[in-house]
């Protein structure tokens, strides 16, 4: 089981626990965390007591009880998902500026909408939900893959002077668990140990609101179960033992013995979570192996489609963020700087069948009415295009005007200025679509245009969570959106 120690770090409680493992001391202790636990204390804690809007936050204002993010990491081209353009199959010799999608499109749910050939079972349930065809990303400079992340999941563009928390955990520490044992906000997907690990720590915390605010991680969801119970063969004396170890030696690391009343408080309240949790039948929630094979063989198309059924029980029992992610890894998945095309097909095949079924089995147990769920990228792609049109920033990708090779087919190049999401339930509109792209190149927004703070603002809206919600951090107000300025895009909404 994962704790957080500090933002960015985690420890595996687990592993103290284990029967098998060797003696600690405190010495050894501290060579795990000394570091992180500084780096958090340097970083500062919350003034207790002044979340200022608590007053204001009430239930018959929320339309959505929890938060499901289908996280598609790395750029996904939205030509060639949700926002199709005129098809242009490959030929060697073709000009690039002449494919604006290199799949056929297909009719969807919704009268007039149509989506890119691969994802009609998505396409099947859209009179469920809202797609947006005009989310714009920030203009960063230099186009990177772990600043637009950390943009849209924290709503701040980095670098800031203190750790900004993830949105999953301005939502914990807000409205806190609907279920006291389920950790209040879980990652699923997203390994540490591939690719920029340390850009995605960044961004994958809970910054300065405490410990027991940021995620519970589970790298893959057929081990969810190993990640939530003591070690086969310990009896309870022992476990409680252990646990106990644990208390001391936190108590003897430098945030227990220089450490915040906050900081060591919000630690004492993660442990106690752990604890709870893991001598809890709620466990069983992370146990995939209890679903019927029918059921368990729709989801089955990876970690992925594995992680959207562990979403999907961790609802039901009452779980109030989670994040399902393809995961970011440079060069893999979304992240398509050649071969787009091909690799393309094979994400839709990822994605397509798990996330329907998602939608559909919430739908039909009347669950979606309170569960936002909420479909993204960090951007979008084009073949020709880097950015936006009208700003120019570095080219990263070595694409050719002229198709002599099919590697080239796909969209490889980063773009910001056109990129498509969809929301199903927690009081979006059925069946609508926003905004809209143009149908030439540059196929960026022409209708309707969506910023992150206006994504964020409409997802706290959702959950009845005010726009000047905020903490004093610095001796300033740091709020959920920056200057609390984001709007709700009220259209959305039923």
């Amino acid at each position: 089981m994962v704790i957080n120690a500090a933002p960015g770090i985690s420890i595996d409680l687990l592993n103290l626990f284990n029967m098998n493992y060797p003696a600690w001391d405190r010495r050894t202790f501290l060579k795990k965390v000394s570091a992180s636990t500084l780096a958090a204390m340097a970083a500062g804690a919350p003034v207790p007591g002044l979340l200022t809007s608590c007053s204001s936050i009430g239930k018959n204002s929320a339309t959505a009880d929890s938060v499901i993010l289908l996280w598609m990491a790395g750029g996904m081209a939205h030509t060639e998902t949700f926002d199709p353009k005129k098809y242009t199959p490959y030929e060697k010799g073709i000009e690039g500026n002449r494919i604006l999608s290199t799949f056929p499109f297909m009719p969807t749910a919704l009268d007039g909408v149509n989506f890119s050939e691969g994802l009609q079972s998505i396409g099947s349930v859209m009179d469920k939900g809202t797609i947006i065809r005009s989310y714009v990303a920030a203009d960063m400079g230099f186009i990177l893959h772990s600043r637009h992340q950390y943009h849209w999941h924290t709503c701040y563009q980095p670098p800031q002077t203190v750790a900004a928390p993830h949105m999953g955990s301005w939502i914990a520490k807000t409205l806190g668990p609907i279920n006291p044992v389920i950790p209040p906000f879980i990652d699923i997907g997203q390994r540490f140990s591939v690719g920029e690990a340390e850009e995605l720590k960044a961004f994958h915390t809970a910054g300065f609101l405490g410990n027991e605010f940021g995620p519970f991680f589970i790298e893959d969801p057929v081990n969810g179960l190993e990640s939530v119970r003591p070690p086969a063969g310990m009896d309870s004396k022992r476990f409680e033992r252990r646990n106990q170890l644990y208390r001391d030696l936190v108590e003897q690391s430098p945030l227990g013995e220089f450490g915040s009343d906050y900081q060591k408080e919000s630690l004492r309240r993660s442990m106690e979570q752990a604890y709870a949790l893991l001598n809890s039948p709620e466990a069983n929630a992370f146990d995939l192996s209890q679903e019927p094979k029918e059921v368990y063989d729709k989801y089955n198309t990876g970690r992925f489609g594995l992680g959207c059924l562990l979403a999907r029980r961790l609802v039901e029992r009452g779980a109030r963020f989670i994040s399902v992610t393809t995961e970011y890894e440079p060069f893999k998945g979304f992240d398509t700087h050649e071969n787009g095309h091909t690799r393309m097909a094979g994400m839709k095949k990822l994605i397509d069948g798990p996330i329907a079924q998602l939608i559909k089995e919430l739908d039909q147990s009347g669950r979606l009415d309170r569960t936002l769920i909420v479909l993204a990228s960090e951007f979008s792609r084009d073949i020709m295009v880097e950015g936006r049109p009208d700003v120019k920033v570095q080219e990263q990708v070595d694409q050719p005007d002229i198709l002599l090779d099919e590697k080239f087919y796909g969209m490889h190049r980063h773009f910001t200025d056109g990129c498509s999401m969809l929301m199903f339930g927690g009081g979006i509109k059925r069946g609508f679509a926003y905004g809209k792209t143009a149908d030439e190149r540059p196929c960026k927004t022409i209708e309707n245009p969506i910023k992150i703070d206006e994504v964020h603002q409409s997802i706290y809206h959702a959950l009845g969570i005010p726009p000047e919600t905020n903490y004093i951090i610095e001796k300033r107000p740091f709020y959920t959106t920056p200057d609390g300025a984001g709007k709700v895009v009220k259209e959305l909404f039923i």
